[in-house]
């Protein structure tokens, strides 16, 4: 959903980073300080970029080529994100959000350490390109945590972590395109991943290619994700634990490719059709179902067109329990 979007015309508030005690940036990558209580410590220069879909189409950079600022409040932080041109925003601290709110072209958000959260509200990627989201935890979102939609290109989404709350944790809509959700942990939640709007809205037929990896699914009940139209959509590498309706849906004739995943106690791994969605095609291979149902396969996809090493699925659980969500990076 998108509601009670904000804009914010105000003069910049926010501080630069080398205020802050960050370093600027360094060849289009932010380097972040050290926090306190670890004075001295060298800071960390955030050099990788995304794998999967968000790496196509030009690539996606954020605020590469911008400023630096640090963040530690709503107004803050609202102004940053909805500005114009490149720009790193470096959050700090608990921000308590209200609604949606715009974040525009070009923009790096990313946590401070392991605990920056964003509480109440959530982050509204709608018509943007080139927008990076990292290093956060999010909670008691009244509406969506992420969105991205309306022709939003290039977004990577990646170390975050999302529990409690209302609607969807990052939901693709309405044409958006060239998507990476990489390492984040999702648990107590419900609605996890919806990609694509609804069984009518076929303006959506040539885009959503997504790719999810990485990915911690643990103890969410469904969407992970529940894909329409979608085609080349890749799913890999995610490690799904005690899903309670089911793993990946696909439905309206979506392409979905579900690799090298770990399934555990997850009765309905995957779905071909949901509810009242006619069914998609989906290629299942080098899964691994621990104490899961057997899963449901149709059609064929083509192979994305990305380079990738996929991990071996019985690594998965490990691997990404620990590596998964903020301070990971």
């Amino acid at each position: 959903m998108r509601e009670n979007r904000k804009t914010h015309s105000s003069p910049h508030r926010f501080r630069t980073a080398a205020g802050a005690g960050a370093a600027a940036v360094l060849s289009g990558v932010a380097l972040i300080a050290a926090l306190p209580g670890t004075a001295g410590a060298a800071p960390t220069a955030l050099a990788d970029t995304p794998t999967g879909w968000a790496s196509q189409n030009g690539g996606t950079t954020g605020g590469a080529g911008g400023t630096t600022v640090r963040v530690s409040d709503a107004d803050e932080l609202t102004e940053a994100m909805s500005s114009d041109g490149p720009l790193v925003i470096e959050v700090e601290g608990t921000i308590d959000l209200s609604g949606m709110n715009d974040v525009t072209s070009d923009k790096t958000i990313i946590g401070v350490g392991s605990n920056a959260t964003i509480t109440g509200g959530g982050l509204d990627v709608d018509s943007a390109h080139n927008v990076i989201i990292r290093n956060l935890h999010f909670e008691d979102w009244d509406d969506d945590a992420i969105n991205v939609q309306d022709g939003s290109t290039n977004v990577w989404i990646d170390h975050n972590s999302f529990t409690g709350g209302d609607d969807g944790a990052t939901d693709v809509k309405r044409e958006s395109d060239y998507v990476t959700i990489s390492w984040n942990h999702y648990y107590d939640h419900s609605k996890t991943a919806l990609l694509g709007h609804s069984d009518g809205h076929t303006e959506d037929i040539g885009h959503l290619r997504v790719t999810y990896h990485h990915n911690y699914f643990d103890g969410t009940d469904s969407r992970h994700p529940r894909v329409r139209f979608g085609d080349q959509v890749h799913v890999y590498n995610n490690y799904f634990r005690d899903n309670s309706e089911y793993g990946v849906a696909s439905t309206m004739d979506a392409g979905v490719i579900v690799e090298a995943n770990y399934f555990e106690n997850v009765d309905n791994p995957t779905h071909v059709g949901y509810a009242d969605s006619d069914p998609g095609r989906l290629v299942e291979r080098n899964n691994i179902y621990d104490n899961s149902g057997a899963p449901e396969a149709a059609g064929s996809v083509s192979p994305v067109p990305y380079g990738y090493t996929a991990d071996p699925a019985q690594n998965i659980p490990s691997l990404v329990s620990q590596g998964a969500g903020p301070g990971n990076i």
